[in-house]
């Protein structure tokens, strides 16, 4: 059994659970806070640090919060220098929170040990939009400009901009709880579409340098990853690459053998 602490960082709180040689520093995604990882904390802490924080913006008790990409790596740059000043971190990432992730990476690349990411590869690759069927590329931009554009309506109507949001979360069935899909969580999609705080045009080609270990969904209109990238994956020595039947939400849709797999990747490369 072990007790939870909380650190502070750039108004944050971040969440330490367990012991063990190595830190894993957890990165959600939308419309999810810290929280989505409490089954993967409760499998990994008798062996690893698990370090997790929600996303800026996306806790509905706090005021909106946009977070560029520049000051988001810098804030992942500040918890992996709290939590662990002297070693390289593991990151466990999924959905944006794997976009923030490889760039922090990318551009810290010392500072991070392996990768373990799910559902989103090679995000921003012209392989991967090449790959996208018509109608895939109709279906990201249908949901992902709807959500930029509940952005911009919840400045104004933060119930309308709300009601928005859940709207599209229970199309895509997500499974948080609707309380907590709020329209703050939104802000990457408006940068993506808007250019909002920047935008993320100038995002590395997601080439890390250290293993990963990449997990991803089958059952989906759609994938966030090209062919190319994932033969390339599979052939370096350390990494892997696992197709799961399951949704995007594949550590909740099959989390003993998502537990399972992660800890013995862990293990064998530690």
């Amino acid at each position: 059994m072990h007790t939870p602490n909380v650190i502070t960082t750039q108004g944050i709180d971040i969440h330490l659970d367990g012991t063990g040689p190595s830190t894993v520093l957890m990165l959600h995604g939308w419309p999810d806070t810290h929280r989505l990882w409490d089954a993967t904390v409760a499998a990994l802490q008798d062996r690893h640090r698990c370090v997790r924080f929600t996303l800026p913006g996306f806790d509905p008790a706090l005021p909106p919060r946009p977070t560029s990409v520049a000051d988001m790596t810098a804030l992942i740059a500040a918890v992996a220098d709290a939590v662990s000043p002297d070693q390289p971190v593991t990151l466990l990432q999924h959905d944006w929170g794997c976009v923030f992730g490889y760039e922090y990476a990318m551009r810290h690349p010392g500072r991070v040990a392996r990768i373990v990411a799910v559902d989103i590869g090679d995000h921003n690759s012209g392989a991967l939009a090449r790959a996208l069927p018509v109608k895939a590329k109709l279906m990201v931009l249908a949901y992902q400009v709807w959500l930029a554009l509940a952005w911009q309506v919840g400045r104004l109507s933060a119930g309308l901009g709300n009601r928005m949001t859940r709207w599209m979360a229970r199309a895509m069935r997500c499974p948080a709880p609707p309380q907590q899909v709020s329209w703050m969580m939104n802000y990457p999609y408006a940068m993506a579409w808007f250019g909002l705080k920047g935008g993320l045009r100038g995002l590395a080609p997601v080439r890390p340098a250290c293993p990963v270990l990449y997990f991803y969904g089958k059952r989906k209109p759609f994938q966030f990853q090209s062919p190319a990238w994932l033969e390339r994956l599979a052939a370096r020595a350390g990494s892997a690459v696992v197709p799961m039947r399951t949704g995007h939400w594949v550590m909740l849709d099959q989390p003993d053998d998502f537990h399972h797999r992660v800890g013995a990747w862990l293990d064998q490369a530690a």
